[in-house]
């Protein structure tokens, strides 16, 4: 609440214009703006406090009456002091003491100014102050229409002016007062603000000084695994040293010790060659003997054989019957018969001398082979149980696919090439795993063929001792057949015992289980001929399949077991034959059809109605211009084909 005092008698212009109309005065309207308002209540205070500080005991109002207003005379109003008390009676309490004091003279002039003695203005209600302006019937008497109207608009002119004066006011209060909360908010923020950022530096800083401490202890710690890697490096080295210095010494040891073994095994190997070229002179001896035995049993059987003609002649002759034989000469077809049959310790083989020859020489180093590797085990007294295993275990896990063909080759390979076993006893080990596994009827032939010409190719003598162990698995690979005659066989089952058949707790084994492990064999033989793999050396190749076919239509009977033979071999090597000799091969299928098929039909065994049946088929619906299935690996998809050759 805001209260100003006029005291004494002060002048107020009015800035209005004009200020007399026809010589009445009238109540301007004001154009004060608020800074003129405050500096004119400035200057009536700098006023008040030169004017004397006594107070008039009474507020008169002095009002001229009748003719005695005239136009332009100033009027006066007076009051005493208990009609202001009165009307000052319900202000605020904060005003008592102030208010009981307060005395107002107003004097207006010739209508062109007033002046107040003593002028309160307050913030709150002015009831009071309006009452005292309020026309009372015993302060003043009847006046004009001019002078009431004038009274009038002075009135609602000073009326307004307080109004507008205590609103500017309040206005000022209340944009101070908010001010002044703003710039106390704005403190507060600023000052919330500062022990904020001086919160955030202290942690800024407490972190930084940890990142400083975590860094120099990293940088400690990483200096100190650097001096312990560089001390365990040296250690590793000193321990490397020393192990490589043991690792001489026991190499030397070991190559010491292999000499010695190999001398010993060498001196033994001389002793067995020396007992062994006694056994053989021997058993060549004996076998000369037997030859020589032999040759005089056919001759003297051929001179009893003319003499019988030479008899039974005279006998016709005599008779006088001039009969004559309709069919062959006797000696001639025995004759045939010796060129194609050889004497072997006391059998007789019908085989190519060539292909005897061959399969004597894949025996002898297989022979060689084995007792080399019998020494190697005697004398290191080392077990390759588990080194076989690995070679059988990937033998078993051949597929007809290209990359488990690659694969495989690979690692038996490496496996024959293992430095921790003697190659020859891995070759041993390799030819005997893989004659085994052909005899599985669900093998792959062609697989199986791929992989031994991958091998080989790396390893060349293996093939030689993987060929004999075959040939010993099965003669008409060489190709070979046995006679079975009385005189040399003491039953029959020996003579199946001596082509092949199996004896398992005394029983001798089927001919149907014989002639299916046999085309097991031979279609292994067939897919290993026809093998052709691009910047790969097969060194048993389509030469040896054409010439062993040759030899064996040149040489062996017609029979089950021949037949059965010929017809597994065909299947697998018949399409690569014919794409090599074309119209030769031809050649060779009359030969089949015309004398072999024919011969084999004309001993009516009854088992072989099937396989002549096939043979047949395969040469009359030309299925040689066929690809055999499985010639062709598989990709690791399904649909798609790989072919190697």
């Amino acid at each position: 609440m805001k209260r100003i005092t006029v005291r004494g008698a002060v002048k107020l212009n009015l800035r209005c214009s004009p200020l007399r109309v026809d010589g009445i005065a009238i109540d301007p309207e004001p154009n004060w703006s608020f800074d003129a308002l405050v500096a004119e209540l400035n200057s009536l205070e700098t006023k008040l406090a030169s004017t004397s500080s006594t107070e008039s005991p009474l507020f008169t109002k002095t009002m001229s009456r009748g003719k005695e207003i005239g136009r332009g005379r100033p009027f006066i109003l007076r009051a005493h002091e208990f009609e202001m008390e009165d009307m000052e009676s319900d202000d605020d309490d904060d005003d008592n003491d102030n208010d009981n004091d307060d005395k107002a003279l107003v004097v207006a002039g010739n209508g062109k100014r007033f002046t107040c003695d003593e002028l309160y203005l307050s913030d709150s209600d002015d009831s009071d102050i309006v009452s005292g302006f309020e026309v009372q019937p015993y302060l003043m008497d009847e006046v004009g229409e001019v002078e009431g109207a004038l009274f009038e608009l002075t009135r609602e002119h000073q009326l307004r002016v307080k109004d507008e004066i205590r609103n500017r006011i309040s206005t000022l209060e209340t944009a101070l007062a908010n001010e002044s909360q703003n710039s106390t908010s704005s403190l507060l923020r600023v000052e919330k603000y500062k022990e904020t950022r001086q919160e955030m530096d202290k942690k800024f800083d407490t972190q930084y000084q940890r990142r400083i401490a975590e860094a120099l202890d990293n940088h400690l710690t990483a200096v100190q695994r650097d001096r312990e890697l560089k001390s365990q490096i040296e250690e590793r080295k000193i321990r490397s040293d020393a192990a490589h210095e043991e690792a001489k010494r026991k190499v030397a040891f070991e190559k010491m010790q292999q000499e010695k073994a190999k001398a010993e095994a060498e001196a033994r190997l001389r002793a067995e060659e020396a007992k062994r070229a006694a056994l053989e002179a021997e058993r060549k001896a004996t076998m000369e003997a037997e030859k020589r035995a032999a040759a005089e049993a056919e001759k003297r059987a051929e001179k009893d054989a003319k003499e019988r003609d030479v008899s039974e002649t005279s006998k016709r002759v005599t008779s006088g019957g001039t009969q004559q034989e309709s069919a062959g000469h006797p000696t001639d077809t025995a004759s045939s018969l010796s060129n194609a049959e050889t004497k072997e310790s006391g059998n007789v083989y019908r085989a190519a001398t060539s292909a005897l020859n061959l399969e004597h020489g894949r025996l002898q180093k297989l022979k060689e082979l084995c007792e080399r590797n019998q020494a190697i085990r005697s004398s290191y007294n080392t077990d390759f149980t588990r080194h076989e295993g690995h070679i059988s275990r990937n033998i078993r896990q051949i597929r007809g696919i290209r990359d488990n063909v690659r694969s495989k080759a690979s690692e038996l390979t490496k496996l024959l090439s293992d430095p921790k076993c003697p190659q020859s006893i891995s070759v041993e080990i390799f030819a005997k795993k893989v004659v085994s596994y052909c005899e599985n009827p669900g093998n792959d032939p062609f697989a199986s063929a791929y992989v031994i010409v991958l091998v080989t190719s790396q390893v060349p003598h293996t093939m030689d001792i993987l060929l004999a162990e075959l040939h010993m698995a099965c003669l008409y690979t060489v190709p070979k057949h046995m006679v079975y005659k009385k005189s040399t066989f003491q039953s029959k089952e020996a003579y199946f015992r001596k082509i092949g058949y199996r004896e398992d707790d005394g029983k001798m084994e089927s001919t149907e289980d014989y002639l299916k492990r046999l085309e097991s064999y031979m279609k292994v033989y067939g897919a290993l001929v026809q093998t052709e793999i691009p910047n790969v050396q097969n060194l048993h190749g389509l030469r040896e399949g054409w010439a062993w076919l040759a030899r064996f239509l040149n040489t062996l009977p017609a029979n089950q077991y021949t037949a059965v033979s010929l017809n597994a071999f065909m299947q697998m090597a018949g399409f690569a034959l014919f794409r090599r000799y074309k119209s030769q091969f031809l050649k060779m299928l009359n030969v089949v059809s015309e004398n072999f098929l024919a011969d084999l039909k004309s001993r009516n065994i009854p088992d072989m109605t099937r396989t002549i049946t096939e043979i047949q088929s395969y040469i009359e619906d030309k299925k040689f211009l066929q690809e055999p299935e499985g010639r062709s690996l598989q990709s690791n998809l399904l649909s798609s084909v790989y072919v190697i050759n």
